[in-house]
């Protein structure tokens, strides 16, 4: 869609004109340039400019035509009270606040950001854009709108690339003069998600900075954007690059996706990100929640006359035999073995000579605690014994019993089978830091598991430890050393998400016979929810190692794969959404 521009010989001051942006205060000469009843489509939604609605009437059956699946947005609502109250019951004011920042007159907000390059979304990147707003809890965008998205059309999508063309972040931007004639020439910005498992800092403010000189070169007056209120760090970033709050309220339609915003405060807060996430799908099909330890995780879900108690993925389906078959790495490896799986060679770490031996024939050794979780103890790609038995000792922290295994080479393959049957898989990559030409490396680790922290819910940081310090020798660096611009290392070498690791969904691309392979495991250790650690030279080859079975897996690292709904159809079947 273009429109020809609208030129003013007195144009009314941004100032003056945003405070009279609504229903009946604009300027009469002003006001009916506005295009009547304007809308635009995002993809995810309608952006719906209030301002150009005649009534709240009119506007509040606007919001009432929301399709389904997708998430309206009216902005610019005067009294929005008195909307709300065409429709209480459908209509809430969503607690965010709007942000704005004056484009012409200031410095450029052009800036290189190492190893990120923006472009203009294209029809094939629709995918990769999915599986981020997903992972982000966010509304996708739906099937064909980027390759139906005019060039000139007052709707843009950008998104930030890495050096390998992998898809980390993207934004949508809105013309305002081109959606309704908007006098003021306008602009916002819309959907603003970063994949959480990107290991480059400021992709988005990179986005931001691209979208505000996308609108300058287009001689837009201003940028706006809608923030929850309670995100801080989002916050700071736009406070930072100098936007200012303005008085500006949004109306959405009360739906299953706008549910946390209207519904009140989380009852159980303290749940952590594994628990909720089930807790969350349980209350979505009417099953009975009651938190037993929200500290540890434990919950009971109750529908009808059955009840099962759960710890996160742990329910009362695995039996104590199951759980101690995955508890015991010994132990797993003899059962796995029995199936005629494969696994690496290992030994319990017992005597000099046997090391000595065992390190001769393999080369490289990992070191990991008998019993434990979450990657504490363990010690990967040592290769002379006075390191292999000083990460015996660290493991003997968590552990009596220590055993060292081969350590077999490849991508470290996570796959999740529910029920025996394969839900996710995702490979796992240890912790990096990407130098930008002035932090150090410990700077750049500290500002690293920040954001790990932020993206996980705290679930997720590096240990400035020192493993992490070793990892960062080995790599020929030191802690307070600076890092070339682009230039990558590796901090940890373990691949565990608590210690900073990043996660890649690879569902669709998982070679068959790692697929059986993985379901075959599930049914030698009997467990009917088990996460299955895998070292692969490559996910769509039939190549494998299994080296760890979790009785516990982290549902919540695997979305957008539906992992919570199928954990609930095995508790619950009759409970399924056809």
């Amino acid at each position: 869609m273009t429109q020809e521009r609208i030129e003013h010989d007195d144009p009314m001051d941004p100032a003056q004109a945003a405070s009279l942006r609504h229903w009946g205060e604009l300027p009469a000469d002003v006001s009916e340039q506005l295009r009547d009843e304007a809308w635009v489509e995002c993809g995810w939604g309608r952006l719906i400019f209030a301002h150009t609605y005649a009534s709240p009437e009119r506007l509040a059956q606007a919001l009432g035509e929301e399709a389904s699946g997708r998430r309206d947005v009216a902005l610019y609502v005067r009294d929005p009270h008195v909307v709300i109250a065409q429709a209480p019951q459908r209509l809430f004011l969503d607690p965010s606040h709007t942000f704005r920042l004056a484009l012409q007159g200031g410095s450029s907000m052009r800036a290189g950001i190492p190893g990120v390059s923006i472009a203009a979304a294209r029809a094939q990147d629709e995918a990769a854009i999915n599986r981020i707003y997903r992972s982000r809890g966010m509304v996708p965008v739906h099937e064909g709108f980027l390759a139906a998205l005019a060039e000139d059309g007052p709707t843009s999508m950008l998104v930030a690339e890495d050096d390998d063309g992998a898809i980390l972040g993207v934004v949508t931007a809105v013309d305002h003069f081109l959606a309704c004639n908007d006098p003021e020439r306008g602009s916002s910005l819309w959907s603003l998600a970063v994949d959480a498992q990107s290991t480059l800092p400021r992709v988005g403010e990179a986005l931001v900075r691209a979208v505000c000189e996308h609108f300058r070169a287009r001689d837009r007056q201003y940028l706006d954007l809608s923030v929850m209120h309670d995100n801080a760090e989002a916050i700071a970033l736009y406070e930072k690059l100098g936007f200012e709050r303005v008085p500006v309220y949004c109306v959405k339609n009360k739906n299953p996706i706008n549910e946390k915003l209207f519904v009140g405060p989380d009852p159980h807060p303290e749940l952590n990100v594994y628990a909720r996430i089930l807790v969350d799908e349980a209350r979505r099909r009417g099953i009975g929640v009651e938190v037993l330890d929200a500290e540890h995780g434990y919950f009971r879900l109750t529908q009808g006359g059955r009840s099962v108690t759960c710890r996160e993925s742990l329910s009362e389906l695995t039996s104590s035999i199951a759980m101690s078959r995955c508890d015991d790495k010994r132990v797993t490896r003899n059962v796995l073995t029995g199936a005629g799986l494969r696994v690496p060679d290992q030994i319990v770490a017992d005597g000099d000579d046997g090391l000595r031996a065992f390190l001769a024939r393999h080369g490289s050794v990992v070191v990991k605690p008998v019993r434990g979780e979450q990657g504490h103890g363990v010690r990967v790609d040592l290769r002379d014994l006075a390191a292999t038995k000083r990460a015996i000792e660290d493991a003997k922290r968590f552990s009596d019993e220590v055993i060292v295994e081969e350590r077999v080479p490849g991508a470290d393959l996570r796959i999740v089978v529910i029920d025996y049957r394969v839900v996710a898989a995702a490979t796992r990559q240890p912790p990096q830091v990407t130098g930008d030409g002035s932090s150090t490396v410990q700077s750049l680790i500290a500002h690293q598991s920040r954001r790990r922290e932020a993206a996980t819910h705290g679930e997720s940081s590096i240990p400035i430890d020192a493993e992490t310090e070793r990892c960062v020798r080995s790599a020929g660096k030191r802690m307070d050393e600076v890092l070339a611009p682009g230039e990558t290392i590796e901090v940890r070498k373990t691949a565990n998400l608590h210690t900073g690791g990043t996660i890649r969904d690879v569902t669709a691309r998982l070679h068959p016979t790692l697929a059986e392979a993985a379901v075959r495991a599930a049914r030698a250790l009997e467990i009917p929810v088990v996460g299955l650690d895998f070292m692969v030279p490559d996910i769509e080859g039939v190549e494998y190692a299994i080296i760890e079975a979790n009785e516990r897996p982290g549902l919540a690292n695997h979305e957008p794969q539906p992992t919570a709904e199928r954990f609930i159809d095995l508790l619950f079947p009759q409970s399924r959404v056809p």
